[in-house]
């Protein structure tokens, strides 16, 4: 029986470790959390160890003498898988390309160098740097931490001659960079998409292409996702040719990527590609929605080096949305079993419920619940989200002073 590591063992890696153990692999877990829910999934090995303790991870694959490593949905693991997959002649990225997809400003360099698309932007380690960088920006320009991950630390500066804000928006951002850079780069203005790929032996194909909504400024968290993208085919095609130009430009030669870009009057650019799936259910469960690809399953097999199926299946619509919410506790929310009965309704989760204190989303994290769809378009799949969340009722008291 084959021995397959996964790091992490959240709610974004459950997908992964069920799969995994469906497929008849022996499971080896690994979370910081020892109630992590991963770990609850009969059969599945636990490791209580940080997934960048990168040591302590190369110690438990060492002794489990695994096959393959990989971790869903999260960017610093990367660096761990990459150290495994040294040190144990295992499938998977390397330790250059593992920090330039975890570092935005190793990113950005590697793919300015590959002349890759991407905003104008500037590293900056502190706040004489950064007060010194806004100087060269005038557009709106966002301001981010070099390693952070699900929008957190996210600020859009729009009103450039405002001294306050533009403090602001750095004191906010630097808590959430673990090696202490910032980037600055310019506000792109535009639709937003993901790409969700799959490189065999150096070779990417794109699996689909995700139509995004976030909440906009300052934080720019999604509230949705849709597939196929409702973009023209042309610029589909620039979308595409982009991302796998920046697959390469990184070094990644097996495995999966998530591209962000933005459509700008210029042409698509690079927010940002980590060398993993992306989060948010998007390949969980969007990506097997609209082509029948398990592309989780994918992943597994490249680990092990074995052959992906990438072949589609069909060509669907799916649909992710978020609920609308402010800050506040949650008094009640009904009407969830109407909801499901809705066409194409496939899924609707709860991640903070009655009785829980909410706040504005600021990070993904925050958001209190979704809806999942599948139809035979990306418009239908859309419209039986936004069906599903007109007849769910969610009330949220605010909070009192003093509480």
């Amino acid at each position: 029986m084959k021995k397959l590591m996964i790091l992490g063992a959240s709610i974004l890696q459950l997908p992964a470790i069920q799969k995994a153990v469906e497929m008849g692999l022996e499971v080896i877990a690994v979370d910081m959390n020892p109630d992590a829910v991963g770990f609850k999934v009969p059969g599945v090995f636990r490791e209580v160890i940080s997934t960048i303790d990168i040591d302590g991870i190369v110690e438990a694959a060492k002794k489990h003498k695994i096959d393959g490593i990989m971790t869903l949905a999260t960017d610093m693991p990367m660096r761990s898988v990459a150290a495994v997959a040294k040190e144990m002649g295992l499938i998977g990225i390397d330790a250059e390309t593992a920090l330039k997809a975890t570092n935005k400003v190793e990113m950005r360099k590697a793919l300015h160098d590959a002349q890759v698309p991407i905003p104008k932007f500037f590293k900056v380690s502190n706040e004489n740097e950064y007060m010194e960088a806004v100087k060269h920006f005038n557009v709106p320009f966002i301001v981010k931490p070099a390693d952070s991950s699900g929008s957190r630390g996210i600020f859009e500066v729009k009103d450039i001659t405002n001294e306050r804000v533009i403090s602001e928006a750095y004191r906010y951002c630097y808590p959430y960079s673990r090696v202490g850079d910032v980037v600055v780069e310019e506000y792109m203005n535009g639709p937003e998409v993901s790409v969700e790929t799959i490189s065999v032996d150096g070779t990417c194909h794109v699996i689909q292409i995700t139509d995004k909504l976030t909440t906009g400024a300052p934080h720019y968290v999604e509230t949705g996702h849709s597939q196929p993208t409702q973009l023209s085919k042309d610029v589909s095609n620039q979308i595409a040719d982009v991302a796998k130009a920046a697959n390469k430009a990184i070094g990644i030669v097996n495995g999966p990527s998530h591209t962000e870009i933005i459509v700008t009057s210029e042409g698509p650019k690079i927010v940002e590609i980590g060398a993993r799936l992306g989060g948010d259910n998007i390949n969980t469960h969007l990506v097997p929605l609209s082509t029948g690809i398990n592309i989780v399953e994918c992943c597994i097999k490249i680990a092990l080096g074995e052959k992906p199926d990438i072949k589609p299946k069909w060509n669907k619509g799916s649909a992710i949305q978020y609920f609308n919410q402010h800050a506040g506790i949650i008094k009640s929310i009904d009407g969830i079993e109407e909801a499901k009965n809705i066409k194409g309704v496939q899924q609707i989760s709860i991640v903070h419920g009655v009785g829980e204190e909410i706040t504005e989303v600021t990070s993904s994290g925050a958001r209190m619940g979704f809806v999942i769809a599948q139809d035979k378009d990306v418009e239908s799949a859309i419209n039986d989200c936004e069906s599903a969340l007109k007849t769910i009722n969610v009330t949220i008291n605010k909070k009192e002073e003093g509480e």
